[in-house]
């Protein structure tokens, strides 16, 4: 059995009901967070839809329900407006559930046919920084082709037994930039957030970047 993380960025307060879409069509649970979105213009708009607040909403699901679950939020969206919202998935090589005994992991996935890889052609670099430096590292990202990208807000433990993960010091805020961008531009985005000062010292952040299994807009085609 294999996984997925569904991602849905949509406007703000529209993440109940999408999340009670998404357990009507089969859907197990969803979890809502707020972010900021940034864009440019339309061409290069991937992962943004103005300066404005969004919901983000998570949402696991397995290879076999997916599709219904894509199907229903397309049809639920369908009237909305052209940049209503997109969803992106990602593949999940383990899954724990609260409650059950074991730990699930994702089967070996087979090697997809010439026509489905072309429907990979993006990749999600998620950027984890101290609180303030978004903006810097947004800028740096659209100087090297990035579209636009998605500010979620979060929070280190500041714990003193906690004092760092995957080398990154905790501090109580941090920030953490979604941006979606073809596979080709990837690689220039990362070295432009490489020469950040505010990514220069050891421990100030993380950048990495995640092959999207798909890519779809929500709302009017």
């Amino acid at each position: 059995m294999n996984y997925q993380l569904m991602i849905m960025i949509i406007p703000h307060n529209e993440g109940e009901r999408i999340t009670s879409v998404l357990k009507k069509a089969g859907a197990t649970g969803g979890t809502v967070a707020m972010g900021r979105s940034y864009s440019e213009n339309k061409v290069l708009r991937l992962f943004g839809f103005g300066e404005t607040s969004n919901d983000i909403v998570f949402c696991a699901a397995e290879d076999g329900r997916k599709e219904k679950l894509i199907k229903a939020l397309e049809e639920e969206t369908e009237n909305e407006k052209e940049d209503y919202g997109i969803l992106l998935s990602l593949d999940i090589t383990k899954l724990y559930k609260s409650g059950e005994k074991d730990i699930k992991s994702s089967g070996k996935r087979e090697e997809p046919a010439m026509d489905a890889k072309e429907h990979k052609k993006h990749e999600l670099i998620t950027v984890i920084l101290n609180k303030g430096f978004a903006d810097d590292a947004m800028a740096a990202a659209r100087s090297a082709g990035a579209g636009g990208g998605t500010v979620i807000h979060g929070r280190g433990t500041a714990r003193p037994e906690d004092a760092s993960f995957f080398g990154i010091t905790l501090v109580p805020e941090k920030e953490i930039l979604l941006i979606l961008t073809e596979k080709e531009t990837a690689s220039a985005v990362l070295e432009a957030l490489h020469k950040l000062p505010c990514l220069s010292q050891p421990g100030s952040g993380i950048a990495f970047c995640i092959e999207t299994m798909d890519f779809i807009n929500l709302g009017k085609k």
